[in-house]
């Protein structure tokens, strides 16, 4: 920080806000979360900034879109307090996120491949040797089976009674339709953008409103990788800053 003190560079609250339209307020937020360094203050106690500071909101700002809020803070917080081996660990972690997230999208596409283009007809009434369960396929598919009952409701599966034990029972389509239902909630949608899609697919066989997921998924995952770019750049020229 020596140098920047050095060439006399000095802001204040409100010029750092200004420049990114934030908030005053944001900025000393900020401070006080450990994202910018502490501030120095005036003989009257203003609270007065540098080209660091700068840097650090600039590195913050360019975190935010690629690994979130909490995560930008906690790497930020890290590399303030002198602990990059920590806030490359965090790092690390939202690029294996990413990568998850990429696998994710590959396993719904695999599973889109394998559904037929033609309608889809009413189940038959089918038991327990014709069907699963909610508890295995709840299992099968890493949730609660509170979370199929909730799909249920939401008209993403349909599954059957069982007319001896009134169970419910999944035949093949509702396996089919669980299975994208879960993907897409990985992929971060809601489920009442999924239900038109598995309600579509389910009437007439189209792929084409899944297919429209499935893009808009593909782009928001390459404008994360993106966005990890530009911040890593930010990030990598205020450690030099601070170095």
């Amino acid at each position: 920080m020596g140098r920047n003190l050095q060439n006399g560079e000095r802001f204040r609250p409100v010029d750092l806000a200004r420049g990114h339209g934030l908030s005053t307020q944001a900025i000393r937020n900020y401070e006080e979360a450990g994202i910018l360094p502490a501030a120095g203050r005036t003989p009257h106690g203003y609270r007065t900034y540098t080209s660091l500071h700068a840097g650090a909101l600039r590195a913050f700002l360019a975190l935010v879109p690629g690994h979130g809020h909490q995560t930008a803070t906690s790497i930020m917080r890290a590399v303030n307090q002198g602990a990059v081996e920590e806030a490359f660990r965090l790092i690390d972690e939202s690029h294996a996120q990413l990568l998850d997230d990429r696998r994710t999208l590959q396993a719904v596409e695999s599973a889109l491949r394998d559904l037929e283009p033609t309608t889809v007809s009413e189940p038959a009434a089918v038991s327990g040797p014709g069907g699963a369960f909610i508890g295995p396929l709840a299992g099968k598919l890493g949730i609660r089976p509170a979370t199929l009952r909730k799909w249920e409701r939401a008209g993403l599966v349909r599954p059957r009674r069982d007319p001896r034990t009134g169970y419910r029972v999944y035949d093949e389509a509702d396996v089919r339709d669980a299975r994208l239902a879960h993907q897409l909630r990985r992929g971060g949608y809601l489920l009442e953008q999924i239900a038109p899609l598995i309600a579509q697919v389910r009437a007439a066989g189209g792929l084409e409103p899944l297919e429209a997921a499935l893009c808009d998924w593909r782009g928001r995952l390459s404008a994360r990788g993106r966005a990890m770019l530009t911040g890593a750049a930010e990030l990598e020229a205020y450690l030099r800053r601070r170095g």
